[in-house]
């Protein structure tokens, strides 16, 4: 394989805050193929999708599905009635020729000759860096497609079962012929639910699939700047021994002991000390994964309780250590999730969980389509989706917010979480505001939503101290409302606000007098 050396990635290695675009490679290609009226690929991606992208400020762009599945994949797709059922729900007009396999059963790390292949991937690896902007791609710890190489060359990478487990078990396991003769093969799965009937699932405690899945990791940072982990937390050791235990006691089982992630990560940092590592992470295991060496970790729990719980728990949550804010990944959606537009049900709403993550520590994930307000989420097994009107509410709000956000002191400021006080007695709204100074030298953003359905007053307690002046000019960057505000008011008695349901500002401070 020819490898390439890493860009220079000017935005993304100069923030600490970087925002990531999540793009779904099969169906953009497949819409700008029918717009152009000729096939395109990643080589042929006009520039001027690639400069919009640049345009938004963006550090990095998640190209989601590029690596090639396995013809298997793509028949489960296109037969599984709940499957089947989903697509017409999504497309009035579907057709089988829409469904293309789910991207993470994958069955080679290289690029999907109809994407573009090799080259197309090193072509636009080579445009992104030119406008400042890193790539990163997926990487399936957990398990491969069924028909991938392993599975016949070396079925013992995988976790096996006994012989008439697939008939006994059909959700579990599934029969292959193999070099090693009939087998029985797990389906790659969460503990929780039902295997991945078009996945086999690898054996983490297996020396050798082990280095030999490391290998392909390494081959995969030969072509990008970053990889996004798919369910990463399924390998740690604890978590996959309570999975597969009873499975891994069979007698012919090889073992190895640690962490695959320390081990992993040390080794492609070894030869790309730069390479970023994000982890898909639930059930509270952030932290662990952070510490084994992951640059950014999924906040799942932010997410959730943007939708569901309210201000009260978003503040409770902020509050964590900030090294643990800064490696959390923020997001309203991406491919797994329902689209913001239809779970936050008003653009107010949406507008404000969205100002909200993209002015907290950590990365920022936004997802195609985010941006235009579209509101139906397309199963990942597609390789079309419907057409949805824009919301010019939604997009003109995005632009203005990323241009915000995507400089000043959000690049590597200092950020600390505000607390309010009751506008007067007995008035309890101050808990639905959720407030936020970043600062970088004498420069200072502020940030205010009243995160709520209803009206909201309070005070907010500025910390101002390291900023000289006897007065300050707070001018809203998303309205470009201007408000003058004397020091001495401000710590006596804080600024005072007033907003309308999901009202929200975020300020340049500038102080006027010294």
């Amino acid at each position: 394989m020819t490898t390439n050396a890493a860009p220079s990635l000017s935005r993304l290695s100069s923030t600490n805050h970087p925002l990531v675009y999540e793009i779904n490679t099969r169906v953009l290609l497949g819409e700008l193929s029918r717009t152009e009226g000729k096939k395109v690929t990643l080589e042929t991606l006009p520039d001027r999708v690639i400069d919009g992208w640049a345009s938004l400020g963006f550090d990095a762009v998640w190209l989601m599905g590029v690596w090639t599945t396995g013809k298997r994949s793509l028949e489960i797709a296109a037969s599984e009635p709940d499957l089947l059922k989903g697509y017409r729900q999504v497309l009035q007009d579907f057709r089988v020729q829409d469904v293309v396999g789910s991207p993470y059963a994958v069955r080679s790390y290289t690029v999907a000759p109809a994407l573009g292949g090799a080259s197309g991937l090193a072509s636009i690896r080579r445009r992104l860096a030119k406008r400042g902007m890193g790539l990163i791609l997926d990487f399936v710890c957990n398990h491969t497609a069924r028909d991938h190489r392993w599975v016949s060359d070396h079925p013992e990478y995988y976790i096996q079962g006994e012989e008439g487990d697939d008939v006994q078990r059909p959700a579990d396991f599934f029969s292959v012929t193999t070099k090693a003769g009939s087998k029985v093969v797990a389906f790659g799965k969460d503990p929780y639910f039902p295997g991945w009937t078009d996945t086999a699932q690898l054996n983490h405690f297996h020396p050798g699939m082990r280095r030999a899945l490391i290998g392909k990791m390494e081959q995969i940072a030969e072509q990008c700047d970053g990889v996004r982990c798919d369910m990463a937390m399924l390998v740690l050791e604890d978590v996959f021994q309570r999975t597969w235990g009873a499975t891994l006691a069979s007698p012919d089982s090889s073992t190895t002991q640690g962490e695959f992630w320390k081990e992993a990560i040390a080794a492609v940092r070894a030869e790309r000390p730069g390479f970023l590592f994000i982890a898909e992470a639930y059930w509270n295991l952030e932290w662990p994964l952070q510490q084994l060496g992951f640059d950014f970790t999924y906040d799942k729990t932010l997410y959730d309780r943007l939708l569901k719980e309210g201000a009260t728990a978003v503040y409770e949550h902020l509050r964590a250590e900030m090294d643990y804010q800064r490696r959390s990944l923020r997001f309203i959606e991406n491919h797994d999730e329902v689209r913001a537009a239809r779970a936050l049900s008003s653009p107010a709403w949406h507008c404000a969980a969205a100002a909200l993550i993209s002015t907290v520590p950590g990365m920022v994930l936004y997802h195609e389509g985010q941006m235009e307000g579209r509101n139906t989420r397309v199963p990942v097994q597609l390789g079309r989706r419907p057409d949805e009107p824009v919301s010019e509410q939604v997009q003109q709000f995005y632009r203005r917010l990323l241009e915000v956000v995507s400089s000043g002191p959000f690049r590597r400021g200092s950020w600390r979480l505000l607390h309010a006080r009751a506008a007067w007695h007995e008035n309890a709204s101050l808990n639905n505001f959720l407030a936020f100074l970043w600062q970088s030298g004498k420069e200072a953003r502020l940030v205010v939503v009243n995160y709520a359905p209803l009206n909201g007053q309070c005070y907010l307690e500025i910390p101002l101290s390291e900023v000289k002046g006897s007065a300050f000019e707070f001018r809203d960057l998303l309205s470009r409302a201007v408000f003058v505000r004397e020091r001495s008011v401000l710590e006596s008695k804080g600024m005072y606000f007033d907003l309308p349901p999901y009202g929200l500002h975020i300020f340049g401070v500038k102080p006027l007098r010294s």
